[in-house]
């Protein structure tokens, strides 16, 4: 026993520095020599089968990560009663919520002074990239037609149809709505695909969507936080940002390495990025699931009017057809009937009126 944790401790010492020696490996046993070419031929076998396939060596295509499985999923709205995500402390777990977030997020004394003289510094705005920030919509359409034609297919002209294909994950688009995989195989051939053309286009997107410039312009001179949530990962999310020229105006990016499960989850992650509660954040979403979603965070949701009629944005708080028709008072109107403690719980209280007294009728005669 002794001699076994003499033999660790000594395992645990820094070894002698040693001058390299024109055989590094000589030393080493045979076997390990084996193991060691056994794994470097799976490895070469591995690395020639993605190279045909057109992957690099990270993993990706044109420097972008394939995911067909998980592209265009739908994604859970998440804090339906205000629940939030868990993170990791060198004391334990520590779960995060709104309520905790509204709480710990709360402006000390200085702030409040100086929120008090600049009200417009206090909000946070979170915008969502899809379709907000950049239309994805457009490039989406447009990889499935690209698909089709160099498949020598035809894509139904159904608008409706169109409209699911756009929201619905690709491996379902191509199983239940074009009925494509009729072969073994197929299906993760066209979902490889189909995701490499999106990209494609991705890696061309240099415009973004029509009057978000000037909009975050405006913001940033008033001096007002800005963040941008996404699914992508946060090296291309930013090359796709510096494209449009607006990654000047986002403080704060939440992406894919954040590990963020729900909608609602990424909307928190940026909240506390940007050091905001999220009762004094403001979401810009085109999609219902996310306006749901801000609601679920007690944020203030703007719908931007588009892949979405109007009718069907009703719950969010403000509904716009561009950012031009927006302006920095229009945030100010939005909390303007709120106070500081929107949708904080309050305490109703009830004015106890005094008993009334019972008439009494003397029936003594």
């Amino acid at each position: 026993m002794d001699r076994a944790c003499s033999s660790f401790r000594s395992s645990s010492l820094p070894l002698p520095w040693r001058s390299p020696s024109p055989h590094p490996h000589s030393s080493f046993p045979s076997k390990f020599k084996l193991l060691r070419l056994k794994r470097l031929g799976v490895a070469k076998h591995q690395g020639v089968v993605r190279s045909c396939c057109g992957f690099n060596e990270n993993g990706s295509v044109n420097g972008f990560p394939v995911t067909p499985n998980k592209l265009f999923m739908q994604e859970a709205i998440g804090a339906e009663y205000g629940e939030g995500f868990e993170t990791f402390r060198p004391d334990g777990p520590l779960k995060v919520d709104v309520d905790f977030l509204n709480d710990k997020l709360q402006e000390g004394f200085l702030k409040r002074i100086r929120y008090a003289m600049k009200p417009d510094e206090a909000y946070g705005l979170i915008f969502s990239f899809d379709n907000v920030v950049a239309d994805t919509r457009t490039m989406k359409l447009n990889a499935w037609k690209q698909l089709a034609s160099e498949e020598g297919k035809e894509l139904p002209e159904d608008a409706v149809l169109q409209r699911r294909m756009l929201y619905a994950g690709a491996d379902h688009v191509l199983h239940k709505l074009l009925l494509w995989d009729k072969e073994d195989g197929e299906l993760d051939r066209l979902a490889l695909k189909f995701s490499q053309l999106y990209y494609d286009n991705l890696l061309r997107l240099s415009e973004p969507v029509e009057g978000i410039k000037e909009w975050l312009d405006a913001v940033s001179t008033a001096r007002i936080p800005c963040a941008v949530v996404s699914s992508l990962d946060r090296r291309n999310m930013t090359e796709a940002l510096e494209r449009m020229g607006l990654k000047k105006y986002f403080q704060a990016i939440v992406t894919e390495e954040d590990g963020m499960d729900s909608i609602a989850h990424r909307f928190l992650s940026a909240a506390v990025k940007l050091d905001r509660k999220p009762s004094k954040c403001v979401v810009f979403e085109d999609e219902p699931r996310g306006i749901t979603a801000a609601h679920n965070c007690t944020m203030m949701a703007v719908a931007l009017i588009g892949a979405h009629p109007a009718y069907d944005l009703v719950q969010a708080d403000l509904a716009v057809a561009s950012f031009n028709e927006l302006s920095v008072i229009n945030l100010r109107r939005l909390f303007a009937n709120k106070g500081s403690t929107f949708m904080d719980l309050q305490k109703q209280i009830i004015e106890k009126s005094p008993p009334k007294r019972k008439l009494t009728i003397d029936t003594i005669f």
